[in-house]
């Protein structure tokens, strides 16, 4: 074998997916088709569980003193969902693609792991033991498993053939990288009386100091073929359309056009081989889920993969990729949809769709719709369908960052091992034989009994003895 995990594509899912294999000491080669990292910011916001993922493996203050990245509100069908601190301890940020993948490409290279470039995958075969890589340039590579997080155009989705259902593209719209005059508000929605409609998102600052927004165009005639460029004469139009003079761009960026298409693979797992992040599900760039989505497509395969290497995975633990993630993609494919519908995307101004954001505006209004809202757009609404769900509330949901007295829960999970809280070092002999991968703390943790992954989700709580969790997610004991 020339790696344990083969990762093609280097984007934010590929990237952190190798540092989750970097802290599960697992050899990886991660290689992408591009010569050089992408200059375009793509995604623009880190949403609440991303980055209390990011905080569980002590990246988020460094991401974060990379340049300005502000608080941002969510929104849900264009429609504002306040802050709650109370509710979710890391509220949303304004993080372009472009910065993500900057940085983790650094820190992945101070650790080590270098991107390799120019590496243009053509051909893969896999067997009972790993499988084989071919790429353009010539290079082949033999790895125990591979992953693909090689984006929507997926070259690995493409060779093993996977069914990937969904509704095709039916219309564009136009995104922006922009510096805009006349800008108010941090985060604005805005349509006009017919039909044609602005988003405007801050991307934080450039080198020189001037504020950058991600500016996005939609309405009536502004579906064009996605190969046509967006022009500066076009991008001019669609802000005086919606905003007037008030509004005027200063410099266009970079420029694209994207579809309305909604699309998830059957099956995350082919045997050796596993898809992730656009590779596994596309959908409109709404509420930042697209590139959040990936990632924690990534947070969740990365320790099951590294359990798989070092030998102790229980059986099916990497079909619970699957069981676990394809669910949460269907469920933000579905909520995609609905704002679309809700946001009049194609600006028919049609009256039952008129009449149905009005009301939904109202609801909106209401503090348990926000709240589920929120949950809903930022992924701390997920629930893993876990053994054990229904006995105990926090079963397959994110653990609580508590305050353990030495140190809170995401410090710990810095270790990359699961960690079994008892309070009442009940369970000391019981943990022993797992100490190898579960950290137990003992007393001075002031909460109830519970079991939580590396990856974060809680996945055995209350007062049962708590070795058959242990042996299901953490194999057979040493």
């Amino acid at each position: 074998m020339d790696t344990d995990v083969l990762i093609v594509g280097a984007g934010p899912t590929g990237m952190t997916l190798a540092n989750e294999l970097l802290i599960a000491g697992v050899s990886t080669v991660l290689a992408d088709k591009l010569s050089q990292r992408s200059d375009l910011s793509r995604a623009g916001g880190v949403q609440s569980r991303t980055l209390e993922a990011l905080d569980q493996r002590g990246l988020l203050e460094p991401l974060l003193a990379t340049g300005e990245h502000p608080a941002i509100t969510g929104h849900f069908a264009g429609i504002p969902l306040p802050h709650d601190a109370n509710r979710h301890r890391l509220p949303w940020r304004s993080v372009p693609q472009v910065v993500i993948e900057e940085f983790f490409e650094q820190h992945l290279a101070a650790h080590g792991l270098h991107v390799r470039r120019d590496h243009e995958l053509v051909a893969l075969a896999q067997d009972d033991d790993g499988v084989t890589a071919a790429f353009a340039n010539g290079a082949t590579l033999r790895s125990r498993y591979l992953v693909a997080a090689d984006g929507a155009h997926s070259a690995v989705r493409s060779l093993l053939r996977a069914g990937f259902p969904g509704q095709p593209g039916t219309l564009t719209i136009a995104a922006a990288d922009v510096q805009l005059g006349g800008v108010d508000a941090p985060t604005s929605h805005t349509w006009n009386e017919h039909g044609h409609w602005a988003a405007v998102f801050p991307l934080g600052t450039d080198p020189q100091g001037r504020q950058l927004h991600r500016l996005v165009l939609g309405g009536p005639g502004r579906s064009l073929p996605r190969d046509i460029p967006v022009t500066e004469d076009e991008i001019r139009h669609g802000l005086s359309t919606v905003f007037g003079p008030r509004v005027h761009l200063l410099e266009l960026r970079y420029a694209r056009r994207i579809t309305n298409a909604s699309r998830q693979v059957e099956q995350y797992r082919h045997g050796r081989v596993f898809l992730a992040g656009d590779a596994a599900h596309v959908h409109l760039p709404l509420g930042a889920q697209g590139m959040n989505t990936g990632m924690q497509d990534a947070l969740n395969l990365g320790w099951k993969l590294g359990a798989a290497v070092h030998g102790w995975a229980p059986e099916n633990l990497l079909d619970t990729y699957h069981a676990e993630r394809h669910p949460a993609g269907a469920a933000v494919l579905r909520n995609v949809r609905a704002q679309s519908l809700l946001m009049d995307w194609a600006g028919t101004r049609d009256p039952e769709v008129l009449a149905a954001r009005e009301i939904f505006t109202a609801m909106a209004q209401l503090p348990d719709t926000q709240r589920h809202l929120a949950d809903l757009m930022s992924g701390m609404a997920i629930r893993y369908p876990l053994h054990g769900t229904e006995a105990h509330s926090l079963v397959g949901r994110p653990a609580p960052d508590l305050d353990l007295g030495p140190a809170r829960v995401h410090e710990l999970l810095r270790s990359g091992h699961g960690i079994l809280l008892d309070p009442g070092d009940t369970f000391a002999g019981v943990a022993g034989p797992w100490s190898d991968r579960v950290d137990r703390v003992g007393q001075g943790a002031r909460t109830e009994p519970m079991l939580i992954r590396p990856d974060g989700y809680v996945c055995w709580a209350g007062a049962a003895d708590p070795e058959p969790a242990l042996n299901r997610w953490f194999g057979e004991p040493r």
